[in-house]
């Protein structure tokens, strides 16, 4: 059913999202009482590099595909997911969501997945809140989070400061643009 759907994403000119390794609404008496989706998911651990073989294998290297990853299981950042986009063209990475969408989260990501995966292979920071006056917040803690993690860069000798601006400005928008196909 994923190849399928993954193949008219590609001749639709869609990107494919899979958003797993979440247990939803773990904590039942709350879900009950004030109905689902109210924060009560927790991390599960979560296998990607097998799963995901045979549509790779189909599409991973379709130009006209793209699939973004997200996770909240953390233990996969460097281990499947930097190399599955690091390697198949196809594949980009989904900012930290939820409990991981914070300061340290942000780091975390980023020290995990960039030196594998590259820059180019990460699709921004994009949001699906339904709380809409959370939604300034949060693009501004991805933004100085991200420009914080490349300040570091830059004071280690890995960057020089006109890079880090020039990628300051994919990580804000640039790269979730081009990711959703939203240029013009």
């Amino acid at each position: 059913m994923l190849n399928e759907f993954a193949r008219m994403s590609s001749d639709d000119g869609l990107v494919m999202q899979l958003h797993v390794g979440s247990l939803r609404d773990h904590n039942r008496p709350l879900a009950e009482r004030f109905g689902r989706d109210i924060g009560g998911d927790i991390p599960v651990a979560t296998e990607w590099t097998r799963s995901l073989g045979p549509l790779l294998q189909a599409c991973g290297n379709d130009p006209g595909f793209t699939l973004v990853l997200f996770t909240l299981d953390e233990s996969t950042y460097s281990r499947e997911l930097a190399p599955l986009a690091g390697h198949y063209p196809a594949v980009s990475l989904g900012c930290p969501w939820w409990f991981h969408d914070s300061p340290s989260g942000i780091d975390r990501f980023l020290d995990r997945v960039v030196e594998t995966a590259g820059i180019q292979n990460l699709a921004g920071f994009v949001d699906d809140a339904r709380a809409l006056t959370a939604l300034p917040a949060r693009h501004d803690l991805w933004r100085r989070r991200t420009c914080g993690w490349l300040a570091r860069k830059v004071d280690a000798g890995l960057l020089d400061e006109e890079a880090a601006h020039r990628i300051a400005g994919e990580l804000a928008h640039g790269l979730a643009r081009r990711t959703y196909r939203l240029e013009g």
